[in-house]
């Protein structure tokens, strides 16, 4: 599939049908193609902590999701929590920020991947939903995450149990400004 035909297909699911299409194989692919996102002095600070197992998936659900997230994830065969480790990407070796936006950086580099991410995902024909309405603490306390990585997202993956109409989108000239 050329990569036009998987931005137009792609889309944020919230509503997931039964399946069990995804594998732990293919969820290595999309990593494997995260890796070769950009990212600051090429420190790859970003991780994901990919839970699979169904009473993992619901135990995560439950204690770290609104009523919101617990509905949107229904049926979901993975959820991925992205984090980075924090004070690298954007700093010097001694620890002094490069520029005001210091750990801004991991955020950005790690944003960078979940993007490469997503789109392999909707490749092999597996649909996403990024979601940021999360409790931080529960999962870090859930998932054993370490102190040292910040939790950005948690990435639902599945198949689609629906087909949202695609949003509208700005066009180019709302968003750039040529010098």
């Amino acid at each position: 599939m050329e990569l036009d035909q998987i931005l137009e297909k792609r889309r944020s699911i919230r509503k997931y049908a039964k399946g069990d299409k995804l594998t732990a194989d293919m969820v290595r692919t999309f990593v494997e193609a995260a890796i070769e996102a950009p990212s600051w002095k090429n420190t790859e600070t970003a991780r994901y902590h990919v839970v699979m197992s169904y009473e993992k998936i619901q135990a995560l659900r439950e204690k770290s999701f609104g009523s919101w997230n617990l509905q949107n994830t229904e049926n979901v065969q993975a959820l991925a929590v992205t984090t980075f480790v924090k004070d690298i990407a954007g700093f010097q070796k001694d620890g002094t920020p490069d520029n005001e936006l210091g750990n801004g950086w991991g955020i950005y580099d790690a944003g960078l991947q979940n993007s490469v991410f997503l789109l392999k995902a909707a490749e092999a024909g597996i649909d996403t939903l990024v979601m940021g309405i999360r409790d931080a603490s529960a999962i870090r306390e859930l998932l054993e995450i370490p102190e040292n990585e910040e939790i950005i997202s948690v990435i639902a993956l599945g198949e689609r149990g629906e087909t949202p109409e695609k949003p509208h989108r700005r066009i180019v000239d709302d968003i750039v400004k040529f010098y």
